[in-house]
């Protein structure tokens, strides 16, 4: 086996692939330029579409050429691959404003540079729209619909699942581009290989199959493990919401805590798959005697440093290490907390403390806020608030002429005021 194409089997991405032997073949006798694709259909991606782009950040380092592609195009329709509903339809500015956005976030973990280090394939990031906002419908489907078969089209797993509750014909249509945008990057680029999550199995069988008819071509498609939590929940998914990699969407101390309090089930393989250690370095994690804190809190830094960066990733675990170990809570801790800054002569006049923790993402409503002090979770500073209808004022600030809310045992928020 190719030794690249072992990488990712050992580090458990690879579902399945079209022609094992043939791929690793193909790869062993030259670098392959290979693509993958991303639908801007929001401002930022969250973790879950990352598996992807951590496999193609293994092949780049093997040599082989990576092409990020972003659906400017595709987005307009909507993948109903793994959808149990129609997407919500976007305006030409707003899937704009998107692909710049993910651009950027993509970087972290696939290297654009104009000169990649020794050994690396040079990644270029293409946009769909280019070839397919300009299409000829009429001449489309007479040059490449014609290939398709409606009858094969309705056995793939992902028309079978939407036809139950209604398929529009827009998103039917979306197979044949996504591939023909196989077809374009093989005529363009000799793109040779399509890789993605599971359910894009059968967009891309149909691309490479379209490839075969139309210029005889021979490629391949390699497709990834959907990763789910061992609690069976969805990978990316919290209790905010989605885990984006947009600092504005999810700060880079909840993303930390995020991967700090995976199940403990999940650390080695969140490891192999979301940094960049090696493998023998991760087995270390999994002899007996070894702390599965000191795993997590591995995964936590090394993850967090990819997507933001080594400083926040430092200013994360300084905060995750004085809240959690009992140290004392100076300013490096502060500083990698969520937080906000509250005007001194609101303080003064004083607050009501379901606002105050309602204002903060320890509470979404006053309603959350006072089942939190009546159940006994609510802290400010040292002081345990057990009255809702207690006013905040200036004489809950600490040393440091702020407070620190918490809320349970685990989650904390800092009240910065403004002087």
């Amino acid at each position: 086996m190719n030794k690249a194409l072992q990488t990712l089997i050992d580090r458990g991405f690879v579902k399945a692939c079209t022609d094992y032997e043939a791929l690793s073949d193909l790869m062993d006798r030259e670098p392959v330029t290979f693509y993958v694709g991303a639908d801007p259909t929001g401002r930022s991606l969250h973790i879950g579409h990352m598996v992807p782009f951590f496999a193609m950040h293994h092949l780049q380092l093997a040599g082989h050429n990576p092409i990020a592609l972003v659906g400017g195009g595709t987005a307009m329709i909507g993948d109903p691959s793994g959808k149990t509903e129609m997407r919500k339809m976007l305006t030409p500015e707003q899937v704009q404003d998107n692909c710049k956005s993910i651009k950027s976030q993509l970087g972290t973990v696939v290297d654009f540079s104009e000169h990649p280090a020794n050994g690396m394939g040079k990644a270029i990031m293409l946009n769909n729209a280019d070839w397919l906002t300009d299409l000829n419908y009429i001449t489309f489907l007479r040059e490449i619909g014609r290939h398709f078969s409606v009858n094969r089209m309705l056995t793939f797993e992902s028309y079978k699942q939407r036809l139950e509750r209604g398929l529009s014909f827009i998103e039917f249509n979306y197979q044949l581009l996504q591939s023909y945008d196989f077809l374009v990057l093989n005529q363009n680029h000799n793109c040779r290989l399509q890789i993605g999550g599971d359910d894009q199995w059968g967009n891309i069988v149909s691309g490479i199959e379209l490839i075969r008819k139309m210029n005889g071509n021979e490629c391949y498609g390699l497709t990834f493990n959907l990763i789910t939590r061992s609690d069976g929940h969805k990978m990316g998914k919290s209790e905010k919401g989605a885990v984006f990699l947009d600092p504005e969407l999810y700060s880079p101390y909840d993303f930390y805590q995020y991967w700090r309090n995976v199940n403990d089930d999940d650390v080695i393989k969140f490891l192999k798959l979301f940094t960049f250690l090696p493998l023998d370095e991760i087995a270390e994690y999994e002899k007996s005697g070894v702390n599965i804190n000191d795993a997590k809190q591995r995964l936590a830094y090394e993850q967090t440093k990819i997507v933001h960066g080594e400083q926040e990733a430092e200013k994360a675990r300084a905060a995750a290490k004085t809240m959690f170990q009992g140290s004392s809570l100076g300013q490096a801790g502060r500083e990698g907390m969520n937080s906000l800054v509250l005007e001194k002569e609101k303080l003064e006049q004083g607050i009501p403390v379901l606002e105050l923790f309602s204002m903060t993402d320890l509470a979404a409503t006053n309603s959350d806020a006072r089942r939190l002090v009546v159940g006994g979770g609510a802290w400010i500073g040292e002081t345990k608030i057990d009255d809702p209808k207690i006013l905040i004022d200036a004489s809950f600030l600490d040393g440091y002429g702020e407070m620190i809310l918490r809320a349970g045992k685990k989650r904390y928020f800092r009240i910065i005021v403004e002087v």
